[in-house]
């Protein structure tokens, strides 16, 4: 089973165990607050759950009807966990205006900030691999349940602190007020998600710095060329797709033009490995002004 597999299937297993820390916590307690964090949790475990599916349909391989194979799959999880984080803001927020309006009695507020601590050492552990094994597999549906559960950790605390001044002071108005910072806070984790997960299924380019890399290896590689123009990229979660027109002399073989596409293709895949080149091959007179000038030999 791939590691990715094996970490999406670790991630499902923690979401349950942490959902039953915070769901023990808000029933012993009655706190609003702490019933925000079992609700996120419930999220944390769903999500968890599209990861796994993602993950799983992402690493199946290119078939008759997905040419290009099922990489996206990641990135509609991610989106889909943005969506649920948003719609678990909105039912905290929901259950925080009643508080306020109905007032609830607090109990068993040790225990419950003891059980809520203990899942949040875990969330900050666990959200720590999956940031980084994510990042370093490419792995869009990964990175993004790590974020969330970052933000988790942050909220998480807030909640802890606030709770018990609530109590140490008694100010139960306390309690509602925290869950709405909550809330918003989850908003927002929500809206970054979706945002990031926008840029790749609507094939935005890569950013300028990493664009500028590829313009200097074709550039450098593509020696014997003329020019390179109608430079595009993409990024679909896990392979960054390069394509371009290069301009050879006329009277170039078809032999030598390819070597020299193998020299370019060789060049960006040892940058990275996760790049596909694809080189259209073009003669002389459509040469066009603005391209990359590909660098001369040394005489």
């Amino acid at each position: 089973m791939p590691r990715a597999q094996r970490i999406a299937i670790f991630s499902l297993i923690i979401g349950f165990v942490v959902l039953g820390l915070k769901t023990l916590a808000y029933s012993l307690t009655g706190s609003v607050a702490l019933m925000s964090e079992a609700l996120e949790s419930i999220v944390n475990v769903a999500t968890a759950a599209a990861a796994l599916w993602a993950i799983r349909l992402a690493a199946m391989p290119a078939d008759d009807n997905h040419h290009y194979g099922h990489h996206k799959a990641e990135i509609i999880s991610a989106v889909t966990e943005g969506v649920l984080i948003i719609l678990a803001a909105i039912v905290i927020l929901w259950n925080a205006i009643d508080a306020f309006v109905t007032p609830r009695d607090w109990q068993n507020v040790d225990i419950g900030i003891g059980l809520n601590i203990a899942a949040g050492v875990i969330n900050a552990i666990w959200s720590t691999v999956l940031i980084h094994q994510g990042r370093a597999l490419r792995s869009q549906a990964l990175v993004a349940d790590g974020v969330h559960l970052r933000t988790d950790v942050v909220s998480s605390a807030g909640v802890i602190v606030g709770v018990g001044a609530a109590v140490w002071f008694g100010l139960p108005w306390l309690d509602p007020l925290l869950a709405c910072v909550v809330a918003l806070h989850i908003l927002w984790s929500g809206w970054q998600v979706i945002r990031g997960s926008l840029g790749v299924l609507l094939d935005e380019a890569v950013d300028e710095t990493r664009l500028g890399e590829i313009r200097a290896i074709i550039a450098h590689f593509g020696t014997g060329a003329l020019q390179a123009h109608d430079l595009r990229t993409r990024f679909d979660g896990h392979y960054t797709y390069v394509d371009f027109h290069l301009i050879v002399p006329s009277d170039m073989t078809v032999y030598d033009a390819h070597q020299l596409c193998d020299q370019i293709e060789s060049a960006l895949k040892a940058q990275d490995p996760q790049i596909k080149p694809h080189i259209h091959l073009e003669p002389a007179h459509k040469a066009e002004p603005g391209a990359i000038e590909i660098d001369a030999p040394p005489p």
